[in-house]
């Protein structure tokens, strides 16, 4: 019985330091190492400025900007509040909230399809992309908000549309964050 405590205890111990210290050590050391900049967040900083990160959406309610999915993480975009609404498709709230959206965007692009992004909230609720679709439906009004044409915001959502990965995987899209940076960056904004 003491041979098998001994045995037991010192397996703990063993297993303990493996995988408690030295694999997470190791792997967070090889991440450092191979993507700087993945493992640490993927920011985005402008002027030395953090301004966010690829890998999260925010929220924007200005017309010269894109606007990101709508979010149902905490307040919105919470990233320590991650998560879907878990709210059924007949229950009320969801209901209201939707029929808000979408007269919201009839009123922006009278007559043009609402792609379904732009009012539905991913699982996450901080996905930092949009379709093409949702990219086209909002280029109107940016153009219009900053006295730009229309040609000119489109090649910049062409500038800031990813491909699918590998060729195969996913579905091309708009990173909304980077795309409105660089708005920001060649246009001035109008107020």
């Amino acid at each position: 019985m003491k041979e098998n405590l001994q045995i037991a205890l010192l397996m703990t111990m063993v297993t303990t330091v493996v995988f408690g210290l030295v694999y997470p050590l190791s792997v967070t050391g090889l991440a450092q190492l191979l993507f700087p900049a993945q493992a640490n967040g993927s920011l985005i900083r402008v002027q030395g400025q953090l301004v966010g990160s690829a890998l999260l959406g925010q929220g924007f309610i200005l017309p010269q900007y894109f606007h990101s999915r709508p979010s149902g993480a905490g307040a919105g975009y919470d990233a320590s509040q991650s998560g879907a609404t878990n709210l059924a498709p007949t229950n009320h709230q969801l209901l209201d909230r939707v029929k808000a959206d979408v007269e919201k965007l009839h009123a922006e692009n009278p007559g043009a399809a609402i792609p379904v992004d732009l009012v539905t909230a991913s699982g996450s609720g901080l996905d930092p992309e949009i379709s093409i679709a949702a990219a086209q439906f909002q280029v109107g009004r940016v153009a219009r908000a900053r006295s730009m044409s229309e040609e000119e915001v489109q090649a910049l959502v062409n500038k800031h549309t990813l491909k699918r990965q590998l060729g195969f995987l996913g579905e091309p899209r708009v990173r909304v964050l980077e795309l409105n940076l660089d708005l920001d960056a060649t246009h001035q904004k109008q107020p």
